[in-house]
């Protein structure tokens, strides 16, 4: 059975508080963070972008499974915000961590949901022996349009993991996706920012697809909801997932370690891969966890994952990279964002 064997994560130490945002728009603070439950975001450093924050997360999966890098025979980025349109990120953080060469690597795009398709995809090459090792990694530095409701939200960082058989830290037991053709958000080629369909974003889109892939892994793999010890859903905003957790009678304290959100905003392809590292964190042998992406355009990918006694301490925990901060005033975020063009 494919499990994870390291993990690894990184979040900018930059931070910008809604009211900072709102103030240059001349909107209200408290509305904004009690309609989204969020309270301020990461930013990206201006020499930051998908490719530092994938390198710096597989970085730290490495050093926590305690493998050589040589033995991964495949990589992949999930991301809506490769550097290059033409130019695969994968293959330079292959480099980066000495895999190079490796047998496969390829990014992948499916908006957020991006980071955990590549985590099945490696999964499916570690069960087939066609590879040792897989490293599967979402991140994401993503755009907000100056003044757009997703700029209070659209935030950096991502999480990596290493995929294979050998003293895995926790299994993956079962995984189902769901998915549609509903367009509730996209940014064509060329568009620097992305648009969101409003009405479509709820209901049709983000409550259907997370709680369809999530009730389709429970019948796939006969389980019920009380088995699990911690559940993680998308986190597009800090307040779609108590929704959903409400609605399925998930006690919300289930979902209290995972919810990054609120401290450091939507990190898309890496939001689930980042809510399901900080719960590793503290989970005990024998836990199960429950985590389910979502993928604007529209998909989800739902995971059951029991945790093994190999599960140890890791030194560089998501709380900690959370927990940095250095605030910025509007005009510096502008700049870091590269909003302002010369």
């Amino acid at each position: 059975m494919a499990g994870i064997v390291g993990y690894g994560a990184y979040i900018p130490r930059y931070r910008i508080k809604v009211e900072e945002i709102a103030k240059v728009w001349g909107k209200d603070a408290n509305s904004i963070k009690k309609g989204l439950n969020i309270q301020e975001k990461s930013v990206p450093a201006v020499d930051e972008d998908t490719i530092t924050i994938a390198t710096e997360a597989a970085r730290n999966a490495l050093s926590y499974a305690g493998i050589d890098p040589q033995g991964i025979g495949a990589v992949y980025v999930g991301s809506e915000s490769h550097p290059y349109a033409v130019k695969p990120s994968a293959a330079t953080v292959a480099e980066a961590i000495n895999a190079t060469p490796v047998m496969t690597a390829a990014d992948y795009e499916f908006a957020c949901k991006a980071g955990t398709a590549a985590i099945q995809t490696c999964m499916a090459m570690v069960d087939s022996n066609m590879v040792r090792y897989g490293l599967a990694i979402g991140a994401d530095t993503s755009q907000g349009r100056p003044g757009d409701a997703l700029e209070y939200t659209a935030a950096a960082g991502g999480a990596a993991y290493i995929i294979g058989k050998e003293d895995t830290i926790a299994n993956i037991e079962a995984t189902y996706s769901f998915t549609t053709d509903t367009p509730d958000f996209w940014r064509r080629a060329g568009q620097e920012y992305p648009r969101h369909g409003a009405r479509f974003t709820g209901e049709p889109a983000y409550f259907k697809h997370v709680r369809s892939a999530t009730e389709g892994l429970l019948e796939k793999g006969g389980y019920s909801l009380d088995e699990f010890d911690y559940v993680v859903f998308h986190q597009p905003n800090g307040k779609f997932p108590i929704r959903l957790a409400k609605r399925m009678g998930i006690p919300l304290e289930k979902l209290k370690v995972g919810l990054l959100t609120p401290m450091i905003g939507n990190t898309y392809s890496g939001a689930t891969p980042l809510g399901l590292a900080a719960v590793l964190d503290i989970a005990k042998p024998g836990e199960m966890i429950l985590a389910t992406s979502f993928g604007s355009g529209a998909g989800s990918d739902s995971f059951a994952i029991r945790v093994t006694e190999n599960i140890h301490k890791n030194e560089r925990p998501v709380q900690m990279y959370a927990s940095r901060t250095k605030y910025l005033s509007y005009g510096e975020y502008a700049k870091h964002r590269r909003k302002i063009r010369m």
